[in-house]
């Protein structure tokens, strides 16, 4: 018996209801799940972009605004606390006793730094003074960055912060994101706190990128870091043909559980 060819209106509940459980799908995806061609997807995601049903991205679409407007540290730290407390569960395991690490701001990363009293003898390199407060009262080695202080993520950030990061060398660089693409890696809306990013996983011996789906397949305004400076993503959860693509970049993806 000929399977059922979807007409246009089924095709686009389909296609609305499986970005509804992925941030992004790819226009291969949805081909293959559809059964349609990628001429036909990208015609139907266009249409549907015009009528506001969803928003085109490179390659894709998605539901989710693309103009990522970061919101206060505050509010930051009240979204997704569970999946980023299991990102962080998952980020320990990477560091051993002594080892040289970096913090970035973030309300992902600094759940980790709150579980760093698990490891003995560690150096911790941070711009994000949030950290740093959580830091001080324990025996780890504390060094900051400098540079200008930056009020909406609470870090210090800018060309300043180059002369300490510049002579610093790190074992492990623990990086969040607003935005992460196959295309532009991580962006970010501040160029200065961009530049302080880049300079740190210039001096890394490995980058570790803390992200929850929700920053996944969507760009910000200010590249900060190219998807080959990245080692690991550790993720609550992706789309199967984002990850071949991670995979391809040579990315390990490493899924945090339930």
């Amino acid at each position: 018996m000929p399977e059922h060819k979807l007409l246009n209106a089924e095709r686009e509940h389909r296609i609305l209801e499986l970005l509804r459980h992925s941030t992004v799908m790819t226009v291969g995806g949805l081909s293959n799940e559809l059964s349609v061609s990628e001429a036909t997807i990208r015609r139907d995601l266009q249409s549907m972009h015009e009528r506001k049903l969803l928003q085109r991205v490179r390659g894709g679409a998605t539901l989710h605004p693309v103009a990522r407007v970061e919101p206060v540290f505050h509010d930051k730290a009240t979204q997704h606390q569970g999946i980023k407390r299991r990102i962080a569960a998952k980020a320990i395991d990477l560091i051993e006793d002594h080892d040289v690490i970096y913090l970035d701001g973030g309300s992902t990363v600094l759940m980790l730094a709150e579980r760093l009293d698990e490891r003995e003898g560690l150096t911790v390199v941070t711009n994000s003074l949030m950290a740093a407060s959580r830091l001080m009262g324990s025996d780890h080695r504390l060094i900051l960055v400098g540079g200008e202080f930056r009020p909406l993520s609470r870090t210090l950030v800018g060309p300043l912060t180059a002369a300490v990061a510049g002579n610093l060398h790190v074992d492990k660089a623990f990086m969040g994101t607003i935005g992460f693409t196959i295309e532009d890696g991580m962006t970010t809306t501040d160029t200065n706190e961009a530049f302080t990013k880049e300079q740190i996983m210039k001096r890394s011996n490995q980058v570790i990128l803390l992200a929850d789906s929700s920053k996944l397949g969507i760009p910000s305004f200010a590249r900060s870091g190219d998807i080959r400076a990245i080692d690991i993503l550790i993720t609550d959860r992706v789309d199967p043909l984002f990850r071949a693509d991670l995979e391809a970049n040579g990315i390990e993806v490493l899924a945090a559980g339930e």
